[in-house]
């Protein structure tokens, strides 16, 4: 998927899942509209940069609002492409008929991915994120510091000397 791309023009999103954002999944929420203008200012930074390459996790929440950021910002920066570091295949079965169709519409539009596993297993989801951070040169976390997936990420991130970007979700209430 990434192995032949620069790796100081990809940048990786991870973050917090929805019951830990101050809006929950109300994505219409005016908090929720501040973060996703802060992403995209984040984001046309790094394409100014240089970047091309992202990488969303394609959970709900955070990855989900990145990656709705770098679609809508495809229209304005061709160059830009999305992909996808899918812990299994089977990871949105659980979720209700809205989310698996916001999933199904942000995953007609990758333009490559990577899913390793068929089902969930203890393994894949740190699994994922090793993989977005070794592809990666940036990382951009929504992180308020409390443990979970997302701060073992950030705390790899760290370990393997990437550029990380912190938002903290606690900003915006």
């Amino acid at each position: 998927m990434l192995e032949s791309v620069d790796i100081m023009k990809v940048c990786c999103f991870t973050g917090h899942r929805p019951n830990k954002l101050p809006w929950g999944y109300d994505e219409q929420d005016n908090r929720c509209e501040k973060l996703k203008n802060k992403v995209k200012q984040e984001v046309e930074i790094l394409i100014q940069n240089g970047v091309q390459h992202f990488i969303t996790g394609m959970a709900l929440g955070f990855d989900m609002i990145c990656a709705e950021v770098v679609l809508d910002l495809q229209k304005e920066y061709r160059n830009i492409k999305l992909y996808g570091a899918i812990p299994c295949s089977n990871q949105c079965e659980r979720w209700n008929e809205k989310y698996i169709a916001k999933y199904e519409e942000i995953f007609s539009k990758l333009y490559d991915f990577r899913c390793k596993y068929v089902k969930y297993n203890q393994f894949c989801m740190q699994e994922r994120n090793s993989y977005m951070v070794d592809h990666s040169y940036y990382v951009i976390a929504l992180f308020d510091g409390t443990n979970g997936g997302t701060k073992n990420t950030v705390t790899y991130a760290k370990s393997k000397n990437k550029n990380i970007i912190i938002i903290n979700p606690q900003d915006f209430n």
